[in-house]
């Protein structure tokens, strides 16, 4: 999109009011809302906000910052038009006072990692399947784990109760460009899935991130709740964000698929497999970045839990969609929804790459229920389990060299700081568990 079709899509739509959008170290969406009277200063990028406000950000030194719009993220927002009265958002870089980009943007860091691919002639695509609930919210209009829907896998209509707010939120998607491919009930109750066509990695992470804020702007007017939280309740399934991802060639090509190779997989696909299984322990705490990640990652719950791969076992870490030809991919099921898009796939992506740089031997595939197997039996087949909290996932993170090349200095150091914070404040703190086990007792 060019900044003459913005002019006329604002005309002609009647757009006056702005969101200039950024997500944070976390991903969490931030914006900086305009009138039609900054519009132009802004696609200049010449509007500036504090960057010291902004966690993981700049020091209050270096707090001026710039707003960089990219014109192919701009949209009219369906639900914001008030009386013809129309408003859009656009998301943008983060740049420094001087004009160069800043390392602690998140968008910027996924650019580089991307650049640094193409080098070696490839380009990551990426689709993500988000699962999310929608729960009921209290009198106070504060969010609940509370749901009379008691719809199971693939209900149907007299059963889903939430089918009428995840029409609307594809409805609104549809408006704003997203292709769906599909939308169903997940297994557990109040859980819902909505897919979209997969994209190149930048243009992938804005997707997620739009997607969930969409998810939830709508669920609102419900008067629903929509949570992309892991684990929400005890005893049921929790939220994944399984990752469809897949490297081509600068001419469009997709480099994972041989006609033939075992599988219709090239030597690529197997090595970024062998990537991504040594270095899944290791990025685990960006895919999967909450101490309620580690709730999910449990057996019994189609969680992947081991570092495995296969064909068609869901019980493993990885697992190669049915699709070849331009379709071939590797679908990677640990990361959640609660992830930074744009850290997670430039994580992933150096992971993977990592494999096919130095020639990596992809591990035997394992291609029965891993949940069945014996711990001897995982052993002998040198199956690795994931970490089990966000105290071992930190650790992993930090020993591993990928972590730091591929997030930067900046980002590596404040993330990893915020996160051993968030795990000492629930390491110290007393849970209503504890109260309900010990109390009475002791």
């Amino acid at each position: 999109m060019t900044r003459e079709e913005i002019l006329q899509i604002v005309q002609k739509e009647n757009v006056r009011f702005f969101r200039l959008q950024f997500v944070d170290i976390f991903g969490i969406m931030k914006n900086v809302a305009i009138p039609l009277s900054q519009l132009e200063k802004a696609l200049d990028g010449k509007m500036m906000f504090d960057g010291s406000s902004i966690e993981g950000f700049a020091r209050i030194q270096e707090s001026d910052m710039y707003l960089i719009p990219d014109y192919n993220t701009f949209c009219v927002m369906p639900w914001r038009n008030k009386e013809g009265v129309a408003t859009a958002r656009i998301i943008c870089d983060v740049h420094k006072h001087d004009g160069t980009p800043f390392v602690g943007c998140p968008r910027v860091n996924l650019k580089r990692v991307m650049a640094e691919a193409a080098k070696l002639g490839y380009t990551m695509n990426v689709g993500t399947e988000c699962e999310f609930f929608l729960f009921e919210t209290d009198e106070n209009f504060g969010p609940t784990t509370e749901t009379s829907d008691n719809a199971g896998y693939f209900s149907v209509d007299a059963e889903d109760e939430g089918i009428e707010c995840r029409r609307e939120i594809i409805d609104t998607l549809e408006k704003m460009g997203f292709e769906i491919e599909a939308s169903h009930h997940e297994v557990a109750q109040g859980q819902h899935e909505i897919n979209f066509k997969y994209a190149d990695a930048v243009t992938a992470a804005d997707n997620t991130v739009t997607f969930k804020w969409v998810v939830k702007t709508i669920a609102k007017s419900y008067g629903m709740h929509a949570t992309f939280m892991p684990k929400p309740v005890f005893g049921i399934n929790g939220s994944g964000m399984h990752t469809n991802q897949s490297l081509f060639d600068l001419e469009g090509n997709n480099v994972f698929y041989d006609a033939d190779g075992e599988l219709e997989l090239s030597k690529v696909a197997y090595q970024y497999i062998a990537g991504i299984a040594k270095n899944a322990r290791g990025f685990s705490a960006i895919t999967n970045p909450l101490v309620n990640s580690y709730k999910r990652l449990v057996p019994g719950y189609e969680a992947p839990v081991y570092v495995a791969w296969s064909a068609s076992n869901r019980s493993a870490l990885m697992r190669i969609p049915a699709s070849r030809g331009m379709g071939t991919r590797v679908e990677v099921r640990c990361p959640d929804p609660t992830c930074n898009p744009y850290l997670a796939f430039a994580m992933m992506l150096n992971c993977g790459l990592d494999g096919i740089k130095n020639n990596l031997e992809v591990p035997p595939a394992v291609n029965v229920n891993i949940f069945h197997m014996t711990a001897e039996e995982k052993e002998a087949a040198n199956i690795a389990n994931m970490p089990a909290s966000l105290k071992e996932a930190l650790e992993e993170f930090i020993a591993n060299p990928i972590a730091r090349e591929t997030l930067g200095d900046h980002i590596f150091e404040k993330y990893v700081g915020y996160k051993q914070v968030e795990w000492d404040k629930f390491r110290t703190a007393v849970t209503d568990w504890e109260l309900d086990n010990y109390l009475a007792i002791y």
